[in-house]
């Protein structure tokens, strides 16, 4: 039987989303920003939380896994490198590992740059994949706490990823990462035709996510470093692909 997702907003802009095995009855929250809307949501699908999956440390995917953890008992699957920040760990997990929720199973991709020791999610079976703060809807996270260069080759896990990987980033950012990127790539037809389709899920109060992995990779800059054309136009012709990235990461941070 396939995965089912449910999505919903915690915080002022994060993702919460839970995934749920039909056979086994088992459900993962991947992070808790916080334990209240990971409840409601709960409720609202009738499902059990048996397990939370962690991709980072930072208190904005963390602050809820102590309540949830008291409440349902549930196991928590961390970060390898990053478990001594994260309270309540019941297991660690680094590159390569699988993780298992019921049936279902997820390989584990470490995905450091945003912080030291990010890692993501992907269920091959269902063609799924939970990236945290690595990337994000013609966008990626912040280089925090690793360089441009680890962030860079962490994207590129995500991007050599099957095309059709549906994938469910941290936070809702679409319409401004979209704004920004029209300043990188103003020509780029797929970046145009994904700005309409986001403004009409806005205009609707739907989600910009899922996005596939195919698609991002025609869209987000972030993703397109390597790509010759754009590394011309920004004066960076012949650079390695991870300097072309660190340019357009430094203005979107100016942006």
């Amino acid at each position: 039987m396939p995965a089912q997702t449910h999505l919903f907003l915690c915080l002022k802009d994060n993702f919460g989303v839970l995934l749920h095995d039909p056979q086994s009855g088992a459900t993962a929250a991947i992070d808790a920003p916080e334990a209240a809307p990971v409840e409601a949501a709960l409720q609202k699908t009738g499902w059990r939380l048996t397990d939370i999956l962690v991709t980072h440390h930072h208190n904005d995917h963390t602050a809820g896994i102590g309540a949830l953890k008291q409440h349902h008992k549930c196991r928590v699957v961390a970060p390898r490198d990053e478990a001594k920040r994260i309270a309540h760990v019941d297991a660690t997990v680094g590159e390569g590992d699988t993780v298992k929720v019921g049936s279902l199973e997820g390989r584990v991709i470490d995905t450091p740059g945003h912080t030291a020791g990010h890692i993501s999610y992907f269920f091959p079976a269902d063609k799924i994949a939970f990236v945290g703060d690595t990337l994000f809807s013609i966008g990626c996270g912040r280089v925090i706490e690793g360089d441009p260069e680890m962030m860079w080759n962490s994207l590129v896990k995500l991007r050599d990823l099957p095309d059709d990987t549906r994938f469910y980033c941290g936070h809702e950012y679409t319409d401004a990462n979209i704004r920004f990127a029209k300043t990188v790539e103003p020509s780029n037809k797929a970046l145009a035709a994904r700005a309409d389709e986001v403004a009409k899920r806005v205009a609707a109060h739907q989600f910009t996510i899922p996005a596939t992995i195919g698609a991002e990779k025609a869209a987000n800059p972030f993703l397109r470093a390597d790509n010759a054309e754009l590394a011309k136009s920004l004066r960076l012709a012949g650079s390695a692909a991870w300097k072309v990235f660190a340019e357009i990461r430094e203005r979107k941070n100016r942006f």
